[in-house]
């Protein structure tokens, strides 16, 4: 097996889906093959945008693009895609985080191997990238952003050294990164409702929730994800209400009181929406979810309204 840098851009002539799959020439088939089981970097190039690197996942299969002559299609392990809480640079103090793109005295090659598209990447500078756009202590960050003291009683502890891979596939850890980075895409407001409230601590009163769970092959993605109220998330999680093709909100009117959706949603019954569209709600993701959870609820709990 062996780890590799993915170059995506948004505006590439191939058919990407980072956390779904990475389409690819005939040319890169042999590194590609060998990626099988292990896990790649997503890199964003200059001329693209300002990421850097952004993102990680690992690779489950290859197949020809159906089709499409000499293209094929690396497939993404379901649930693995992760965005990083920092987009990491291309350099650092001036220096590539790749040992194949820099000189021995460190300086950036020009060129070359930091053109190609899929790169075979060390597993030193895979965890360098990693260890810097998703970090050892993010729990503990995220445990103390609202409140400084939950730090302070924390600080004697030592931060527990979780090797990279455990890390990547530990589910805490990955819902701590999930949430921020979806609160943070849709600005800490609820999507259904427009409303942005935090609490007197100044926490945000918004959730992240899976459109697809991931239990059932949903990933981690910002585009598989909504910030929404606690009362929102929880109908949303048992189909009372679901979003339709164009961004409407659906709401299941026989189970939904009318001055419960008076309240709650948007008059315009339109999803407010992140202002990247990299990171809107994917169709297939919302698809998904009209099929399998909008009006199936069983009233088997009470109503969170009373």
């Amino acid at each position: 097996m062996a780890k590799l840098v993915l170059m995506h851009r948004a505006d590439s002539i191939y058919e990407d889906v980072p956390d779904v799959r990475y389409d690819f020439p005939k040319t890169y088939l042999k590194a590609a093959r060998e990626a099988v089981g292990d896990w790649a970097i997503y890199y964003e190039p200059v001329k693209a945008g300002p990421r850097g690197y952004f993102a990680v996942a690992r690779i489950q299969e290859i197949i020809p693009k159906p089709g499409v002559q000499d293209r094929f299609i690396a497939l993404i392990e379901p649930g693995s895609y992760l965005r990083f809480d920092v987009e990491v640079p291309r350099l650092l103090q001036g220096r590539p985080l790749e040992a194949a793109l820099r000189h021995a005295d460190g300086t950036p090659k020009s060129g070359g191997a930091q053109q190609l598209a899929m790169r075979r990447l060390p597993d030193e500078d895979f965890a360098r990238i990693v260890n810097i756009g998703l970090p050892q202590n993010l729990e503990r960050i995220e445990a103390a952003r609202y409140n400084p003291d939950a730090y302070e009683v924390a600080e004697d502890a030592a931060i527990f050294e979780r090797p990279v891979i455990e890390r990547l596939t530990n589910r805490p850890y990955r819902d701590v990164a999930f949430r921020r980075k979806v609160r943070e895409a849709y600005g800490y407001r609820c999507a259904i409702s427009g409303l942005q409230l935090r609490n007197g601590g100044g926490r945000p009163e918004v959730q992240a929730a899976h459109i697809r769970p991931v239990a059932h092959k949903g990933s981690d993605s910002v585009s598989n994800g909504l910030a929404l109220s606690g009362t929102l998330h929880w109908m949303f999680d048992r189909g009372l209400i679901s979003v339709a093709e164009d961004q409407t909100i659906l709401v299941s009117r026989n189970k939904v009181p009318g001055e419960v959706v008076d309240r709650l949603i948007m008059p315009d019954l339109k999803l407010c929406l992140p202002q990247d569209k990299r990171e809107w709600p994917h169709p297939e993701n919302l698809r998904w979810h009209r099929e399998n959870v909008f009006g199936q609820f069983i009233a088997a709990e009470p109503m969170p309204w009373g």
